[in-house]
C-alpha cells in the first residue's frame, strides 16, 4: 500500500474515532433517548460520596433484581460527561460491640433509667440491654452525649419488650449513627411498674457489621369482598419485581393474633392463579399505654405490581390496618466521587443495559474493609421524566389479534364498552358464569371479527353477589320432612340465574341467642319421572351464637352447582321462635380476563358454546410483562335482559316445536288437497260458495 493511501485511511479513522468515541464500549451519549427517567444527584461535599439506593430509584430502573441490579443506571456531570460510581454491598459481618458501665440515675414520679458510659467516643447506632426479668413492656427515651454536658435525643418515644406468653421481645433499639460516650435511657414509669437496672448495656459500632436498617416503604391498600371471619386488602406496589422481603402490618390499638397470608398471580396450565409468597402470625400486645408488635410477614420476592393480604378473623371484628409497609431486602448504596460538589444528574430507566465497568473498582477492597475515608452524605432529587426519554410501552402493544370467529354457535353476545388503550382487566359477571361454568367457551371480539387474546386469572376474593331478603315460606315438599311440624320454619331465596356455579351461601341473622341447624333443599330437576318434585338436601350446618352483646356471625354454607333459579332454607327452631332470615349473599369464584386494547375501542364478549375447547393464544409468553404491569381495571355492564341466560334446553325445545308445527301445517294442507280431488275448486263460506 503507498504511502499517501495509507494515510488517507489513517486520518478516515481518526476522524470515525472522534464521532463514535463509545463506540468499542457501551457508555452514555448525551443525547440517548433511551433513558425514561432522569433525577438530580446533590454531593454532600466534594470527593468521595454516598448515595442511597431507595424506592424511586428501583422502580424506575430496568433491571431491579439479581446480578443486574440497576445495570441501567448512569451518572452524568454538568458537562455531560459520565461520572464513575460503584455499587457497594458489604459482606455481612458479625458486629462489634462495646459493653458500657452502668451508672443509675435518680428515679422520679414518673421515670427511672441509667446512663451507660462507653469509656471513650465511639461511632455508634444501637444500644443492647439485657438481663431484665420478664415479662416486661417499657416505653423509653433515649439520648446520646460526647461529653455528659450536651445531649441530643436519638428515640424520642421507643419500646422495649419482652413478653413469652405473646411470643414477643425486642431488647435492642437503633438511632443515627453517632460519635457519643454516654447514653442516657429514661423508662417511662407513668402508667407501669418500675424495672430494675439490666444485668448488661452494649452499643453497637456504626459499620461493624450486622444487617443494617432496612429500607421501609409505606403502600397504597384498599379493602376487597371476602367471606365472613376473612379480611382481604388489594396492596399496590410501586413497581413489579422490587426486592421486597416482608410486609408490614400497622394497626392503631388493641391487641392482635390473627393468621395472615400474602399472594400474588402466577401462570399455571395457561391460566392465572393465586401464588402464596408467605404467611405468618401477626401479634401485638397493649398494656399499660405502651405495645409490643410483631406485624411482618416475611415474603418471597414478589413478580407483579400487585399483591393480595388474606388476614383470618376468625370471631373476631374485621382487622382495620391504619397502614401497610413493604421492607425491603438489604440493598447496595452507591459510591461516587465528585470533583467539585456541583449537582449530577442520575439517568435510568432502560431496558438491555449491561452494568458499567470503570476504574473506580480499585476502590472496592477499601470500601469492604471499612478503611476508606468516610463519605459524604449525597442526596436525591425528585425522579422526572427524561426530556429526551421514549414514551411508556404499553405491555403486550403489537400483539396480533386472534384468529377470526364464527358467532353462529354462541347464545350470549355482549357489548363492552369503549375503555383506555393499555392492559385492562375485565372482572366476569354471575351472568358469564351462569352460561359458562368453565369458561372455555368466553371470547373477546374486536370490530373486525377477530379475537382480542387475554389470560384468564382465577382471583382468590369471592364475586359477592347480593339476594333479596328471604321469604317464609311453605314446606315445599310434597311429603312431610324431617321434624315435627311447626317445628322447622322454611324460607325461599331466588337466585339470579339458573345453572350457576358451586358457591357459597352466605346468611345473615338479628337474633343474638340461638343454636339452630340450617338445611339447604333444592328440587331434583332433569332425572327421572319418579323424582320429579322432589327436594334434595345439597347443604346442611349448625349456627349458633351465645353473646348477647355480639352480634351472630354469618353462616356460609358451601353449595355444589345445581340447577333451579329457588333454593329453601329450613331452620329447625324446636320450641323457639322462628329464627329470622334478613340478609342472604352467594359467594361465587371470581375470575377476570386481563387483555390488551389497541386503539380503546369497544369490544364484543361471547360465550355460551356448549363443547368449545378453552383459547390457547401467544399471549401467555408475554405474561410477565403483563402481570408486572397495572391494569385499568373494567366491570361488564348489566346484560340485556334475555341475553345472558342459559338456553341449552330452551333452545332445542323450540326448535322440535316450530319443527313439529311445521310437519302438522304441512299434513293439514295435504289433506285438504287430496279431499278436493283435481281439478275441484276450493269451497268457502263466502256469498259465492253457499
Amino acid at each position: 500500500m503507498n504511502p499517501p493511501l495509507r494515510l488517507t485511511r489513517l486520518a478516515l479513522l481518526v476522524l470515525l474515532a472522534g464521532l463514535f468515541p463509545a463506540a468499542a464500549e457501551e457508555g452514555l451519549r448525551p443525547a440517548d433517548p433511551s433513558f425514561r427517567f432522569t433525577r438530580e444527584v446533590t454531593p454532600g461535599a466534594s470527593g468521595p460520596n454516598r448515595l442511597a439506593v431507595d424506592v424511586p430509584l428501583l422502580s424506575g430502573a430496568g433491571s431491579r433484581s439479581g446480578a443486574a441490579l440497576l445495570s441501567d443506571l448512569r451518572l452524568v456531570a454538568p458537562d455531560g460527561s459520565e461520572v464513575p460510581y460503584l455499587l457497594v454491598t458489604p459482606p455481612p459481618r458479625e458486629p462489634e460491640w462495646v459493653r458500657a458501665s452502668i451508672l443509675p440515675v435518680p428515679a422520679t414520679k414518673t421515670a427511672s433509667g441509667f446512663e451507660a458510659d462507653l469509656g471513650a467516643l465511639h461511632p455508634i447506632d444501637r444500644l443492647r440491654v439485657s438481663g431484665l426479668p420478664a415479662p416486661f413492656l417499657k416505653r423509653l427515651r433515649l439520648e446520646g452525649s460526647g461529653d455528659r454536658a450536651r445531649w441530643t435525643v436519638l428515640a424520642e418515644e421507643g419500646t422495649l419488650f419482652d413478653l413469652p406468653d405473646e411470643g414477643l421481645s425486642r431488647t435492642e433499639i437503633g438511632f443515627p449513627a453517632g460519635e457519643h460516650r454516654w447514653l442516657r435511657l429514661a423508662w417511662n414509669d407513668a402508667r407501669s411498674g418500675r424495672v430494675p437496672l439490666p444485668d448488661r448495656v452494649d452499643a453497637r459500632l456504626a459499620g461493624s457489621g450486622g444487617r443494617p436498617e432496612p429500607l421501609v416503604e409505606e403502600i397504597p391498600f384498599e379493602r376487597r369482598a371476602s367471606e365472613p371471619g376473612r379480611s382481604r386488602f388489594r396492596l399496590k406496589l410501586p413497581a413489579a419485581g422490587l426486592p421486597i422481603a416482608a410486609i408490614e402490618v400497622r394497626v392503631a390499638a388493641g391487641n392482635v393474633l390473627r393468621e395472615a397470608r400474602v399472594l400474588e398471580s402466577r401462570l399455571s396450565g395457561g391460566r392465572l392463579v393465586p401464588f402464596e409468597l408467605g404467611r405468618g402470625t401477626l401479634r401485638r400486645a397493649e398494656r399499660d399505654d405502651a405495645s409490643a408488635a410483631e406485624m411482618t410477614i416475611r415474603v418471597s420476592r414478589p413478580a407483579e405490581a400487585e399483591m393480595e393480604l388474606v388476614v383470618e378473623d376468625a370471631g373476631n371484628p374485621s382487622l382495620e390496618p391504619a397502614a401497610v409497609a413493604a421492607i425491603l431486602e438489604d440493598l447496595p448504596w452507591i459510591y461516587f466521587e465528585s470533583a467539585d460538589g456541583a449537582a449530577l444528574s442520575a439517568r435510568f430507566g432502560a431496558s438491555g443495559r449491561t452494568r458499567p465497568r470503570y476504574d473506580l473498582e480499585a476502590v472496592r477492597p477499601a470500601l469492604l474493609k471499612g478503611s476508606a475515608p468516610p463519605p459524604a452524605i449525597a442526596a436525591w432529587g425528585d425522579r422526572l421524566p427524561a426530556a429526551d426519554g421514549p414514551a411508556p410501552a404499553v405491555p403486550g402493544a403489537g400483539i396480533p389479534p386472534g384468529a377470526a370467529l364464527d358467532l353462529g354457535g354462541f347464545r350470549v353476545v355482549r357489548e363492552l364498552p369503549a375503555g383506555p388503550a393499555g392492559l385492562t382487566a375485565l372482572l366476569l359477571d354471575a351472568a358469564v358464569l351462569a352460561s359458562s361454568p368453565n369458561l372455555a367457551d368466553v371470547r373477546i371480539l374486536g370490530a373486525d371479527g377477530r379475537q382480542v387474546p387475554y389470560l384468564l386469572e382465577t382471583l382468590g376474593e369471592p364475586l359477592v353477589v347480593k339476594l333479596e331478603a328471604p321469604r317464609r315460606a311453605e314446606d315445599p315438599r310434597p311429603r312431610s320432612g324431617p321434624g315435627e311440624p311447626g317445628r322447622v320454619s322454611f324460607h325461599r331465596i331466588d337466585l339470579p340465574y339458573d345453572r350457576l356455579p358451586a358457591a357459597r351461601l352466605e346468611l345473615e341473622t338479628s337474633a343474638r341467642v340461638f343454636t339452630r341447624r340450617v338445611v339447604v333443599l333444592r328440587e331434583r330437576l332433569g332425572g327421572r319421572p319418579e323424582t320429579a318434585g322432589t327436594f334434595a338436601e345439597v347443604a346442611s350446618a349448625a349456627w349458633e351464637n351465645a353473646d348477647p352483646e355480639r352480634e351472630a356471625p354469618a353462616l356460609l354454607l358451601d353449595l355444589p352447582q345445581g340447577e333451579g333459579k329457588t333454593i329453601y332454607v329450613s331452620v329447625d327452631d324446636g320450641d323457639n321462635a322462628p329464627l329470622p332470615l334478613v340478609r342472604a349473599t352467594l359467594l361465587l369464584p371470581a375470575h377476570r380476563l386481563r387483555f390488551v386494547r389497541e386503539d380503546g375501542s369497544a369490544l364484543r364478549l361471547v360465550y355460551g358454546q356448549a363443547g368449545l375447547a378453552p383459547p390457547r393464544y401467544d399471549l401467555e409468553l408475554l405474561a410477565p410483562r403483563l402481570l408486572g404491569a397495572a391494569a385499568v381495571e373494567a366491570a361488564l355492564p348489566p346484560p340485556a335482559a334475555g341475553t345472558a341466560a342459559p338456553v341449552e334446553e330452551n333452545g332445542p325445545k323450540l326448535f322440535w316445536a316450530v319443527l313439529v308445527g311445521a310437519v302438522v301445517a304441512l299434513l293439514v294442507l295435504v289433506a285438504r288437497l287430496l279431499r278436493r280431488g283435481p281439478g275441484q275448486p276450493e269451497t268457502g263460506k263466502g256469498p259465492e260458495g253457499g
